[in-house]
């Protein structure tokens, strides 16, 4: 990726189910850290879910993508209202990396690093388990990421579904089989 990782700038595949996103963001490093791995903050943007932040540790994540934004936008067919999933967390160096399992088979890495008065974020989603997923979860990082970032900033963020329709769009014709 380019040396400026905009708020709008897509995931690339660093190997066929692989997925790796940037973004710029406010820092300081420490805010960004909170809206990582407290789940108040957590779910402002992503998925709700206590941590221990001990390599080991288990924790749930708990989607409830209608309440990150208000409005929410049209949620698409076949999404459900919530969603929760199991993990675990494999890496741990505060306030730099976060690792965790991804349900049973894949893995997602924060990795935070200060440029400034910003933090880039990279996350990087591997082991994805077919083309279709990865369409799908990379919308879903684009979209989230963009929450996030309006959160950081004290903005506003755009209606989560129709960001992620969208930008769905974009991904199906960039990742197409």
């Amino acid at each position: 990726m380019n040396q400026h990782a905009t708020l709008d700038s897509y995931g690339v595949l660093t190997g066929p189910d692989t997925l790796k996103i940037e973004r710029l963001l406010p820092g300081p490093i420490e805010r960004v850290w909170a809206f990582l791995t407290e789940s108040e903050l957590r779910r402002q943007w992503f998925a709700a879910g206590e941590m221990d932040l001990t390599v080991g540790a288990p924790f749930e994540l708990v989607w409830r993508n209608d309440e990150l934004t208000d409005p929410p936008g049209e949620r698409p067919p076949g999404m459900g209202g919530e969603h929760s999933m199991q993990s675990q967390i494999t890496e741990l160096d505060p306030p730099h990396k976060l690792g965790f399992s991804w349900g049973a088979t894949g893995s997602v890495t924060f990795e935070l690093k200060e440029q400034g008065d910003e933090v880039r974020l990279t996350v990087i989603h591997r082991r994805v388990a077919d083309r279709s997923a990865l369409r799908n979860f990379s919308a879903g990082w684009h979209a989230h990421l963009a929450i996030l970032a309006a959160r950081i900033a004290g903005t506003a963020p755009a209606p989560f579904w129709d960001q992620w329709a969208e930008i769905k769009a974009e991904y199906d014709q960039r990742l197409a089989d």
